[in-house]
C-alpha cells in the first residue's frame, strides 16, 4: 500500500471517530426569539458570541452532558417527529451548558435545549418538544485553540476554547519553561487547573481531544503572562 492509501486511512478513520452514526433523543427550545437567555452557561464559556458559538448552541441532559466532559462537543440534530411538526434539513450545534434533570432532561434522557431560534430551523415553535435523531460532526473553528487564564496566584485555572475537530477536550497537560510537563485535571466544563506554582514562566501546553488526537502549542503565553487574559495556540486539522 502507498503513502496516499495510508494516509486515506487513517483521515478517514479519524473523521468517523468524530461522526458516527445516528442515534436517538428529543428536543426543545427555550430563551427568546433572539435567544436571549441562553448565553453563558455550565461550560464557562462566556459570552457565546465573541466565542464564536452565536445562538447555535445547546444545554445537554446528564446522560449527555457527562460531567462536563462533553462541553465544546458539536452534534447534527435533525427533527424525526411527526412531518406536520418537523421542518426538513438539519443543524448543528455546540454543547455550552447543563440542563437540569428535570422533565423533558430527566437524567435518563438524551435531550437537547436549544435556542428559539435554532429550534426553528428544524422544527415548528408550536411543537415545544420533539423527537430528533443526532450525531456527533466535526467542529469548524476559525482560529487557534484559546487559553484563558482565569485563576489565582496560589490557583492555576484555564478555560480552554474554540476548539476544532472533536470539540471537547479529554486530557490536558501544561509545562512551565522550568518546568517538565505536568497532567492538568478538570475542574468543571473545560477549565482545567493545575496546583504548581508557574507565575515568571511561558507556558505551554498538550491539548488531547475526545478522538485521541493532540496538539502542542508551545510557549503560548509568554514568562510576563497574567490572570484574565487569553492566549491562542495552535488549532487541530480538520
Amino acid at each position: 500500500m502507498g503513502l496516499l492509501g495510508i494516509f486515506l486511512i487513517v483521515f478517514f478513520s479519524m473523521v468517523l471517530c468524530v461522526v458516527g452514526g445516528w442515534s436517538s433523543g428529543h428536543a426543545s427550545f427555550y430563551g427568546k426569539r433572539d435567544a436571549s437567555g441562553t448565553m453563558g452557561g455550565a461550560c464557562g464559556y462566556g459570552d457565546l458570541h465573541s466565542e464564536g458559538h452565536g445562538s447555535n448552541t445547546a444545554a445537554l441532559s446528564t446522560a449527555l452532558f457527562d460531567k462536563g466532559s462533553s462541553c465544546g462537543a458539536c452534534f447534527e440534530i435533525r427533527c424525526d417527529d411527526d412531518p406536520q411538526r418537523c421542518l426538513p434539513g438539519t443543524i448543528v450545534v455546540t454543547a455550552t451548558d447543563f440542563c437540569p434533570p428535570v422533565g423533558w432532561c430527566g437524567p435518563l434522557n438524551h435531550h437537547f435545549r436549544l435556542s428559539q431560534p435554532v429550534f426553528q430551523h428544524i422544527a415548528k415553535p408550536e411543537a415545544r418538544n420533539i423527537s430528533v435523531s443526532y450525531r456527533r460532526a466535526i467542529c469548524r473553528v476559525s482560529g487557534g485553540i484559546r487559553f484563558t487564564i482565569i485563576g489565582h496566584s496560589s490557583f492555576f485555572l484555564v478555560l480552554i476554547t474554540n476548539v476544532g475537530g472533536a470539540g471537547d477536550v479529554q486530557a490536558v497537560a501544561v509545562k512551565g519553561s522550568r518546568t517538565a510537563w505536568q497532567q492538568m485535571s478538570r475542574n468543571w466544563g473545560q477549565k482545567w487547573q493545575s496546583d504548581s506554582s508557574l507565575i515568571g514562566q511561558s507556558l505551554s501546553f498538550h491539548v488531547t481531544a475526545s478522538d485521541g488526537r493532540k496538539v502542542i502549542s508551545n510557549d503560548v503565553a509568554p514568562a510576563d503572562w497574567s490572570f484574565g487574559k487569553t492566549y491562542t495556540g495552535r488549532q487541530f486539522r480538520y
